[in-house]
């Protein structure tokens, strides 16, 4: 059985790269009828905070991304690090140091004035003399000096890391008896039965410290896939602004988790040229040996299409709901149906359909003034004033084709194109030149409000 896992540190927000791999690992597993595991890895008390956990388990729930099982604390575990600790300590593993702070500054500014690595040289490694006074020591493992530690790696292939190169006895345990990362992660892996370990290439520098762990404690070592970075379009790390914020901040700008997904599980993968996954067809056709070597490139233009063609595919009762997080209520709106049909097809993200529908739905207050000079101009206030006198003889207008066939009158009896009357009209009713057919606004105002903003629009312009 494939068991993946997702272990953030609960230390700030869960950003794109993170929830990246969290994607991956939860696809292979679901692909594979496995297990997708959750681990929040909060053993660093100073730095943990509790809102930020709240905050990954809440953008988790946004996004549809279950984990089986109970959710796994590292903090909860403190008991099972010391097993294992004394454990290595019996059987000769690790072993404690007393090396003080400034024996160790010292001993790397004499590595760096001879240009070598910086690394602690061993010096308690087979020690059996009587401990230095006031020393609290922390806990090393037993590295291996020589040979190489290969890393069997499903993007990369094997990777081979020489050891004297690479490690030193690091340390698993701290003076005050709190483990490290590079061991709790071994450890909770194993427990836990994480056989496939997908996450960022950044991690890769870890693995050979991490098998060290393993093969010390008879562990069996999971398979590795080191995904690539996300690069901005420029080729350089992810700011801020290019994208790298939090993950609930894409709901906040109106974009839907099904086109957060499908454009993330295409950043670094794909299946010959499809661009438009279901979530049924990512669990389906994904896999981690497809992943690209290289490092993806964020693009925002590509997540706006993605956003645009999914809103434009998601049903009205479900826009409906979306929208009222952006203080957008339709629900007994008896025109919301024509609305959103015109709307969302222009739309590339919630927050702009919101936008879009209080233009329709609330009275301008202002007029664009470039506009009103280019549509108030010749007989317009004349031609506005007729169509809304026909208006207000009319007896049934419901549809967008009632309200067009009232257009088409004026046109008629004036002798006059459709932009004479249509230009003046659209400034009066949104207050500037663009926005959907005059119609649709028309039916969804209703025939009072449309007279209404034509009388203010006039007022106003004179």
């Amino acid at each position: 059985m494939v068991v993946t896992r997702f272990a953030p540190s609960p230390t700030g927000y869960l950003h794109i790269g993170g929830l990246r791999t969290a994607l991956f690992s939860y696809l292979w597993a679901r692909k594979n009828n496995g297990k997708f595991l959750l681990r929040i890895e909060d053993t660093d008390k100073a730095r943990n905070s509790q809102e930020a956990t709240e905050a990954i388990l809440k953008a988790f729930q946004w996004l549809g991304l279950e984990a089986d099982g109970e959710i796994t604390y590292q903090s909860k575990r403190e008991d099972i690090y010391k097993k294992y600790i004394q454990q290595l300590l019996d059987e000769g593993k690790a072993y404690k140091c007393y090396m003080s702070k400034e024996e160790l500054d010292a001993l790397r500014e004499t590595q760096m004035a001879n240009k070598e690595r910086t690394k602690y040289d061993g010096r308690y490694r087979d020690f059996t003399g009587t401990p230095p006074e006031g020393v609290e020591p922390v806990i090393r493992i037993k590295a291996p000096l020589s040979g190489e530690i290969i890393v069997h790696d499903g993007v990369k292939g094997d990777i081979s890391f020489q050891a004297e190169d690479i490690l030193d006895d690091f340390v698993i345990a701290r003076a005050d008896g709190s483990p490290t990362y590079n061991f709790v992660v071994a450890i909770d892996d194993a427990l836990m039965g994480v056989n496939e370990v997908i996450r960022g290439d950044d991690h890769l520098s870890n693995t050979p410290k991490q098998i060290v762990v393993y093969e010390a404690l008879g562990f069996d070592v999971p398979k590795f896939y080191h995904v690539p970075m996300i690069h901005n379009a420029q080729g350089k790390k992810l700011s801020k602004r290019d994208g790298a914020t939090d993950v609930m901040a894409y709901k906040e700008m109106g974009y839907l988790p099904q086109a957060l997904l499908n454009f993330l599980v295409r950043l670094g993968w794909s299946h010959g040229d499809q661009e438009i996954f279901s979530m049924d067809e990512m669990k389906e056709l994904f896999d981690p040996k497809d992943i690209n070597k290289s490092a993806s490139i964020y693009n925002t233009e590509k997540l706006d299409w993605l956003n645009a063609h999914y809103i434009k595919n998601t049903p009205n009762e479900e826009l409906t709901e979306l929208l009222t997080d952006f203080g957008v209520v339709l629900s007994s709106h008896d025109k919301k149906e024509i609305l959103l049909d015109a709307l969302k097809e222009r739309a590339k993200t919630l927050k702009e359909l919101s936008t879009l529908i209080n233009e329709i739905v609330t009275t301008p207050q202002s007029y664009d003034e470039k506009a009103v000079k280019k549509a108030f101009k010749g007989n317009a206030i004349e031609i506005l004033e007729t169509f809304a006198n026909k208006l207000d003889a009319a007896k049934e207008l419901h549809l967008p084709s009632d309200y067009h066939h009232v257009m088409e009158t004026v046109v008629n009896e004036m002798e006059i194109g459709f932009g004479k009357i249509g230009n003046p009209l659209r400034v009066a009713l949104l207050g500037k030149m663009s926005g959907p057919g005059l119609d649709v606004v028309m039916s969804v105002i209703g025939k009072d409000e449309t007279i209404l903003r034509i009388a203010r629009a006039i007022e106003a312009n004179i």
